[in-house]
């Protein structure tokens, strides 16, 4: 059984400026997966030799990208990852939430994948 998780990443920059590396296939290319390509709604994920669909399902500017996957899984409410962009009242430090889904033992793997690849997005920004 998967479970969910959320992952909380603190990003010195606007919204405007990441937002597009969330939500555009040039953008994702640039961070998050080797290639990616787009038909509509439909992004199709490849990270070598792997390849992933997913659905882009819900997008609010500048504060929200959720995509589905497309798989065989029979549970669709643990099939998705999101990003939530968040901005501190107080502080005005932007935050980026991702929330993702492992399997119990595959978790820790997964929490250093996005560690790894926050990393590359905060490079690009040069952040």
């Amino acid at each position: 059984m998967r479970y969910q998780y959320e992952l909380e990443y603190t990003l010195n920059c606007s919204p405007k400026m990441v937002f597009p590396r969330l939500s555009t296939p040039e953008g994702l290319a640039e961070w998050f997966a080797d290639e990616i390509i787009a038909e509509g709604n439909t992004f199709t994920f490849r990270w070598g030799k792997t390849e992933s669909k997913a659905t882009l399902t819900s997008v609010k500017e500048n504060k929200l990208v959720r995509f589905d996957w497309i798989d065989d899984s029979t549970d669709k409410a643990t099939n998705f990852f999101e990003f939530r962009i968040i901005v501190h009242d107080l502080t005005g430090d932007l935050a980026l939430l991702i929330t993702d889904f492992a399997e119990p033992d595959e978790k820790e793997d997964a929490i250093y994948l996005w560690d790894t690849q926050i990393n590359d997005l905060k490079r690009i920004l040069g952040i």
